[in-house]
This record gives structure tokens, sequence and C-alpha cells, in this order.
């Protein structure tokens, strides 16, 4: 039952002439997915506009045409527009009459095209402004929203005052704390008990403290989490995001309030082609969303336009550009949504649980930024934690690692354990005048070098291009070179282990340019994989820009990100495990490779190899199967 009581005659009145006037889900033929439920979100904006009745009619004709929609999100407030509350209750009345869940949005912002100029929390006024909005929406809906927009990039006068001697990330992560619980969540359940109240964080979460943005109060606060999954086009958008980032930012914030992150949200922003738009949503529902979100209502309206096919549409791709372009000229980037998630909702209902190889980032921290996005896209599978994990046979720990005033300790504690630790090159400098070097005894030097050549053994490869690496110094026989980086014929650790105790503490040299990891040699690629997964009976080799998802009922997902078709390799060490692709259900023929031995030692046992074909911008769903 929702808080607000309207004039039940102007309610009645008002459906009663949208029945007339148009029946809006008659000839309906568009399945609803069966694995996730899609949302659409409205801003003040366009629910302003909703004051048209007709407006209202023949645009939501034109969506829900094309697309089966479970639920809208109605703002109330965006860039100092209210909506009024008669438009706000006849949109609900009208939403709701079409059997479509309602909740309500707020977007805390004074002018967003002014650099995303948001609410002052310390000024009264626009405190008193932020609680008003907050009760107000809480009024209408059980469920009420923050679009991602409830930090402060504020320095007025006020501010700066208030701040006094401390930095503006301690000053503004308190500041927003309590903002939360006095001018939001509290009168929103003072004036609605019953107001379920949902903070939506956005894609960029490496920088999220420094504009108050606080994952480790605002998780416990807020009733549940929601997920910025945009990536938009790494090369054309500013953020310049990697697309595994739509992926592992959901199972990041999953991890802070397990099983209470709402969703995924993704907007139709830096679209160079439509399958780009498309992987936004497949590695969100990759990630095991239960609902995603399309930003927004209008974006939905955006007639297809040309040019957005790829070169590669073609090539068996799993966009399937044929059976997508309507010959109707009235078609919108709805149908593009709705044919985006019907390909995936017929893998994920299939898919387990996902893990990956657990990376450490304490709250708050910062370090080499959005680094395990880049591993991802080597087809490392990533699992981003907010705790030191000691139980898992690897780990990867990164700079951000070293805001735990504890961490070489554990480090320690995990190799004492029999557990392997991966750390970077960026942690090793963060930590060698804080007794690393007593694990093992490494020094990051200020010297660099550019490698383009890298000896694996007694092999000599090449990569495409040259790289600017840091050089690393150790004790000969202290610890080893697995990987060098060759430089006029002097080498430098790119992998390096030590021993300590009873495991190994590995370092894997990142380039000066993260995007330089998609330019190592493969046959790089394949042993730094290898290396991660040693304790698993599973390796992959190929290319990079290609993903790994693996899940806890024996399936797992590839996606490339290739402009071109890739070959890789699905490497079994388990003799009795074979591979079938899932939707096909065709067994993937395995080629046998024999153990290799010398001086009387096995080096690498008896392994199977599955050779697996993806087409451009694609992923192929596969099941390991068990050979009785």
């Amino acid at each position: 039952m929702k808080a607000f009581n309207y004039n039940l005659k102007k309610t009645i009145a008002f459906v009663f002439l949208v029945s007339l006037c148009c029946s809006l889900t008659e000839g309906f033929t568009q399945d609803k997915c069966k694995n996730f439920n899609v949302a659409v979100y409205t801003r003040a904006y366009e629910v302003q506009k909703m004051k048209d009745t007709q407006w209202l009619e023949s645009t939501w004709e034109t969506i829900s045409s094309q697309l089966k929609v479970d639920k809208i999100y109605l703002e109330t407030h965006r860039d100092l527009l209210i909506v009024d509350r008669e438009t706000l209750e006849n949109a609900v009345a009208f939403f709701e009459s079409k059997g479509i869940e309602t909740a309500g949005g707020i977007t805390y912002t004074i002018d967003e095209s002014n650099q995303f100029q948001t609410f002052c929390y310390t000024n009264p006024e626009t405190r008193a402004k932020a609680r008003e909005i907050a009760e107000y929406t809480a009024s209408f809906f059980d469920e009420m929203i923050l679009d991602d927009f409830f930090f402060t990039s504020c320095k007025c006068d006020h501010c700066v005052e208030a701040k006094g001697e401390k930095s503006w990330t301690e000053y503004r992560l308190e500041l927003m704390k309590n903002a939360a619980d006095d001018l939001i969540i509290n009168p929103a359940k003072k004036v609605n008990p019953n107001v379920k109240v949902v903070i939506k964080y956005p894609n960029w979460y490496e920088h999220f403290h420094g504009l108050g943005f606080n994952l480790n109060a605002g998780p416990k606060q807020f009733d549940g989490l929601y997920t910025g999954t945009e990536t938009r086009d790494a090369v054309y958008s500013n953020q310049h995001l990697q697309p595994y980032l739509s992926y592992l930012i959901f199972r990041y914030f999953n991890n802070l309030k397990p099983g209470k992150n709402g969703g995924g949200w993704v907007d139709t922003g830096g679209m160079r082609f439509y399958d780009r738009y498309a992987e936004q949503l497949w590695l969100t529902m990759l990630a095991k969303a239960p609902e995603i979100t399309l930003f927004d209502y209008r974006q939905m309206l955006y007639p297809l336009r040309p040019g957005l096919e790829p070169d590669w549409k073609n090539q068996n791709v799993s966009f399937d550009y044929a059976s997508f372009l309507p010959a109707d000229s009235n078609a919108t980037m709805a149908s593009t949504a709705r044919h985006s998630l019907a390909i995936i909702d017929k893998v994920v209902g299939k898919l387990g649980t996902p893990f990956g190889i657990k990376s450490y980032k304490p709250y708050h921290s910062q370090g080499e930024d959005f680094l395990q996005n880049y591993l991802g896209m080597i087809g490392i599978p990533i699992d981003l934690v907010p705790y030191f994990p000691m139980e898992d046979e690897m780990i990867i720990l990164t700079e951000q690692a070293k805001h735990d005033p504890g961490i070489v300790e554990k480090i320690e504690q995990r190799l004492i354990g029999g557990k392997d630790v991966l750390i970077t090159s960026g942690l090793l400098n963060a930590l060698q005048n804080r007794g690393i070097r007593n694990i093992v005894d490494l020094e990051y030097t200020s010297r660099k070098s550019e490698v383009k050549d890298f000896l694996l053994g007694r092999s000599l490869v090449q990569g495409e291009t040259p790289m600017i690496i840091p050089q690393i110094q150790y004790q000969t026989n202290d610890s080893w070179e697995i990987i060098s980086g060759m430089d006029s014929g002097l080498g430098w650790p790119f992998l390096h282990q030590g021993k300590f105790a009873n495991a190994t503490l590995y370092v894997l040299v990142i380039p000066e340019n993260f995007a330089d990891l998609y330019n190592l040699p493969v046959e790089v690629i394949n042993n730094i994989r290898s290396t991660v997964f040693k304790k698993q009976h599973i390796s992959l080799e190929g290319p990079s820009k290609v993903s790994l998802f693996t899940y806890n009922n024996n399936t797992l997902v590839l996606h490339s990100f290739n402009d071109e078709p890739v070959e890789m390799k699905i490497v079994f060490s388990d003799m009795k495990k074979a591979l079938s692709d899932m939707l096909s259900g065709n067994d993937i023929q395995a080629e046998k490779r024999e153990a290799i031995r010398f001086w009387g030692r096995t080096f690498s046992p008896e392994k199977n190899a599955f050779t697996v074909k993806i087409p451009p911008h694609s992923f192929r769903a596969l099941v390991i199967n068990n050979i009785e």
C-alpha cells in the first residue's frame, strides 16, 4: 500500500481516459526475461512531461511495444526541478494500471550540466531542501533510489570553514555519512516507515572517498545498493573505463552488502556500435544481477541511427545483427535493449554463482587505479573484495592494499599458511620500506626500461609494441625471474617469484601504461594466467582482450572484446574433464598434450586442450563435463 492518498475521483477518471484512448498492451508480444527483471529509469524532466497524457500514452506505447518492462523508476527531483504532486499521482496510477511496478528516484544535483553541480550538505538551506525532497518522495513510494550524485564536490565558503584542518576526503566522508542518516534515510522513514532507501553508486569507484561516497558506512546505512555498470567505449568516452568493469563492479558492490545489490544500471552513452551497448548489459547479467535498469525513458525513445553497425556484423556474432535490424522505421533503442537482453537471458539462468581470484581493496583505498579491470581483460577472473582473503589458494594484491597498515604481516601469515600471493610492482614500491623485503629482498628502483622482447626460460618472444616498465632488482638465487623484459641485452623481472616459508610470493610488473598489458606476447599472457591458476586444474591460453567468467556449477563464459575472431584454448590437467557448448550442446574436441619431463622430473602433467573459436565482440558459454 503506497504512503500517499490521492484524489480517488481524479484517478478513476484518468485511468478511464487512458483505457478509452488506447489499450497500450493489447497485442503485446514481447516476452518477459526469465532470469532477471527489466526496469526503466525516468528523469524528473520526462516525469514532468507526463502531465500531458497524450505524450505519456504515445511514448509508453513506443517503448512497451518493443520492450517488456517490469518496473519503472519515477524521479521526483533533478536540477531543482520537483515534479508536482498531481503529475506524480497520475503517472503512478498509469503505470500500475499496466501492471508495472513503480519506485521513486532522486538526483541531488543543483545543475547537472555545470560539471554535475551537487548539493552543498553544509549549507542550511540546501540541507533543508535535501530533506524536503526525501520526505516528498517517500510520501509516494515504498522504494526510492538515489541516482549516483549523492556526493559533494562543493568547496564554498561554508564548506571551507567547516572543513577546518581535515583533509577534503576526511571531511566529506564524515559529512556524507551524517547527511545520509539526517537528511535522507531517517526523514524518509519518518514519513513512510515502509520505505526502502537504496543508494546507486556510479562506475568511478576508485575515487569515491574523495567526494564523500563512504563504502564502509553507506552499505550498512542504506537498505540496498545499486550499481552503475556503464562502461561505454574505452577509447571514445572520457572515462576510458575497460569493458570488464561492467562485471567487476557489480561483484565488488555485492561483496560490500551481500545479497542486497539490487541490480546494474546502463545508459546508451559513448556507443560506437550497437554491440558495445549490448556488452554492458551482458556483463552486468553475467555478474548475476537480479535486475537491469535502462537509463533512461528518454533514451529508450531514441531512434536507431545509421552507422552503428560494425564491419564484423556478418561474422556470426553474438549480437546477431541479421535478426536485429528491423524493417520498422519507428524502432528505437528500446528494441536494442530487448534484443540484447533476450540473447543473454538464454545463458544466465544456467550459470551458477560467480567466483574468481580475490583481490583486496581496503575501504577508501586508491593506487594503480582500476588495474583489476585490465587484468580481467587479459583473462584473469577477478573477485574484488573489501577484506583480506586468507583461505584462497592464490590472491592478487595491487597498490590499493598499501592502505591496510597490517598488510605486510597479513601477506606473511598467508605464506606461512601455505597460500601463495601475487603482488604488483606498484604495491612492491609502496611496501619496500614497510618490511616486504624481509619476505623477499626486492627493490623497486627509480630506473625504467623500454622493453618489447620477453624471455621465458630459453625462449625469446616479441610483443606488439615497446613498453616502459620499472626496473626491479633482486638478490641472485634468493628469488627468480619467471619472465624477463629484455632491453638491449639486459633483462629485468616482469614476472618474478620468491619462496617464503611454505608458499611463494609472486611479483607482476605492471607497465607504465596499463593498456600495454594487452600488447604482451600471447606466450607471456599465457604464463601469467597459468601462474595465477597453478593450484587449479584449468588454465586459459590465447590473446588478450578476452575475459573469462567462472561459476561454481562447472560453467564458464569466454567473452572477446576483439574486432577480429580469436581462438582460445581451455586447458585441463584433469584428464577426466570435457567441454561442451552450453547453447548448442555440442561437444568440443580435445587435443591431448603429453607430459613434459626432464632429468627425471615432471614439469608439466598430461593435459587436454579444447579450442574455442569466438567471433568479434561475442561470447561463448561452456559447460565442464566429467568423463566417467
